[in-house]
């Protein structure tokens, strides 16, 4: 079987990087070490993020406005009480880990304490650190302190901070690897790097709270199936480490090889949801469409949760998605006028308003800051984004990221800040601006963030009680499918909502009683219809039981807010099947589908992907 991590591509060369054997990954090598380890497979690696405590501000950059709760930073943040918290691991070190022969550990959310233990009581050869742009400060000090406790280590950067230029005069390191970490490694010691795939086994999040009230929620498996984004929006870091428009890596090409993994973390993990960890999953629609008669072929009820710009998603029906199991998509919106062409001839509006009613759930990206935004107009471009009432909206100041086309544009315009007017710590796209806007100034950007936020909460209400209504619509139109698999699906789909939605749409139309006509008309007409459909006497007698609870969480939770409690991820402690310590936790991994021949479908679906691709890209460029 041909591996796809193998595909060559071309990666932009810049700031000195310079790519290894396959440019999928590129290196700066800092102190002139060989570029191969000199004990090879046999060097002990430890790979870890930033230390935290992270939601609080210190000297190191941490900040309490940039949690390492995703939902809560980007998306609900001003949603108070009800904001969705979770946590989500190091997802790319956990891959890389998964993928060397060499004893190889993983330190996942350490305080700078634990991670001082763990140099004092264990001896690493190599020691890898990821990290964005905005944690400088915490890299720098965890390389102060390797050099400190374990001068001989060879320490790797790596992750978005590696798009920084400069970065080998702020912090004492070794290496700074770009890109494929995996392949890198691989390289680095002395191993095949065109081996087959092995894939972590990976919990979405965890961490849940919600309403006051800590849950597991519903268990979702992390898949990965590429890395970058081909469509290659000026501002976006992930698309430039990468190599950005036109640029990412299949790690999985065939539906085959993609089908295998996700049943066998289903299996492992007792889940039927995934997480596509994938910039733009439906883009690749012969390996979706494969997918799909995969789970048809074997009666599998799954739901796929994945990011998809607005052009992939019109190359599909509205059945081909709820067969997919299309639960849930995070879609780049930007901005009115906003002159990014995956948006183009598409009625944007109509398109996710159908989505919805066929129990699409929806997490919408906004821009705020486009260079036409002025204190004047801010408010329409926020209207404008709060009307397409998805369940979920992020805001995100339009920020130019290190190694971005935008950044580069901005530098030669002359508009970047110098250094000393910002710190980096506060630039991570909700507090500040780290260049001259053309029409907002003086710190204001940080208003309009959070009053695009607010705007959203006022008018459409918390988004756990839109994805409820969307939920809803999407039961009501496919409850008696015909197909028993879609069935199956919207039976399980629908299980919190009949055992924790309900009362929780009760207490929050008790708590918007007089305080918001709107959301309050919102929730009350939702509850209504859900107890038409599930209003049994034992429903009706829960939901009044369980929203006098509810209410009384949800106003704990606001105290605990008001106090400034804020939420930590734990610390993860995991090794390889290398690591010979069972005193350390094993981290679970699934191996790559073993094929002795690529049947005539799959080199036919490859052919048609990479025309496809290429079409796509005429169209972005």
């Amino acid at each position: 079987m041909t591996n796809t991590n193998s595909i060559s591509l071309n990666v932009i060369s810049g700031n000195g990087m310079i790519s290894v054997s396959s440019p999928t990954a590129q290196m700066k090598n800092v102190t002139g070490l060989p570029n191969v380890h000199p004990k090879g497979k046999k060097a002990t690696l430890l790979l870890t993020s930033v230390f935290g405590p992270y939601a609080q501000d210190d000297e190191f950059g941490s900040r309490k406005i940039n949690p390492m709760e995703l939902y809560h930073n980007q998306v609900t943040r001003e949603q108070g009480p009800f904001s969705l918290r979770m946590f989500h691991r190091s997802w790319g070190q956990m891959l890389i880990q998964a993928n060397l022969t060499s004893p190889c550990v993983q330190l996942d959310f350490p305080v700078r304490e634990r991670f001082i233990e763990e140099l004092k009581t264990r001896k690493y050869d190599v020691i890898g650190i990821g990290s964005i742009v905005m944690n400088v400060g915490k890299v720098k000090e965890m390389c102060r302190l390797i050099r400190k406790y374990q001068p001989e280590a060879v320490i790797v950067i790596g992750g978005h901070i590696s798009n920084l230029g400069g970065l080998e005069d702020r912090v004492d390191c070794d290496f700074i690897v770009k890109g494929d970490g995996v392949r890198w490694f691989r390289e680095y010691l002395d191993q095949d790097p065109d081996q087959p795939l092995r894939h972590p086994v990976i919990n979405s999040g965890f961490g849940t709270r919600a309403v006051g009230i800590d849950s597991p929620g519903d268990v979702a498996a992390t898949i990965i199936p590429s890395v970058g984004c081909p469509m290659g929006c000026n501002f976006c870091a992930t698309s430039a480490m990468f190599g950005g428009k036109g640029k990412f890596v299949n790690f999985y090409e065939t539906g085959d090889e993609l089908y295998h993994v996700m049943d066998e973390v289903s299996k492992r993990m007792n889940c039927c949801s995934f997480f596509i960890m994938d910039e733009n999953f439906l883009l690749h629609k012969p390996r979706a469409m494969r997918l799909l008669h995969l789970m048809q072929e074997n009666g599998k009820s799954w739901a796929l949760y994945v990011f998809s710009s607005v052009n992939a998603l019109v190359k599909y029906s509205l059945e081909e998605l709820n067969q997919l199991g299309i639960s849930w998509v995070w879609i780049g919106l930007e901005g009115e006028d906003s002159a990014y062409s995956k948006l183009n001839g598409v009625n944007v509006r109509d398109l996710l308003n159908q989505m919805q009613e066929h129990g699409i759930r929806l997490l919408g990206s906004s821009i705020i800051g486009l260079p036409t935004h002025t204190p004047e107009n801010i408010q329409n471009a926020i209207d404008y984004a709060t009307a397409f009432h998805t369940d979920f909206h992020q805001f995100m100041l339009y920020t130019p990221n290190p190694g971005t086309p935008l950044f580069e544009e901005l530098t030669a315009k002359g508009l970047m800040k110098d250094p000393s007017e910002y710190d980096l710590a506060d630039c991570h796209g909700q507090y500040a601006f780290n260049y001259r806007h053309p029409h907002i100034k003086n710190g204001l950007e940080t208003e309009l963030l959070r009053r695009a936020f607010q705007t959203d909460f006022d008018v459409n209400g918390p988004s756990l009680m839109r994805l409820t209504r969307t939920l809803l619509n999407g039961w009501l139109k496919y409850k008696n499918h015909p197909d028993e698999r879609v069935r199956r699906r919207w039976e399980w789909e629908m299980e919190p909502v009949r055992n924790a939605y309900i009362p929780m749409v009760a207490a929050m139309r008790s708590y918007y009683r007089g305080r918001n006509d709107v959301v309050f008309q919102l929730a009350d007409q939702l509850l209504k219809d859900l107890l038409k459909e599930f209003g049994s006497l034992k429903m009706r007698l829960f939901s009044y039981v369980g929203a006098k609870y509810l209410r009384y969480t949800i106003w704990r939770e606001e105290k605990r807010l008001a106090r400034g409690v804020t939420y930590e991820p734990p610390t993860f402690y995991q090794r390889n099947a290398f690591v010979q310590d069972e005193s350390i936790e094993l981290a679970s991994a699934v191996e790559p589908l073993v094929m002795e021949r690529v049947s005539e479908m799959e080199n036919t679906a490859s052919s048609e992907t990479s025309k496809e691709m290429e079409r796509q890209m005429q169209l972005v460029g």
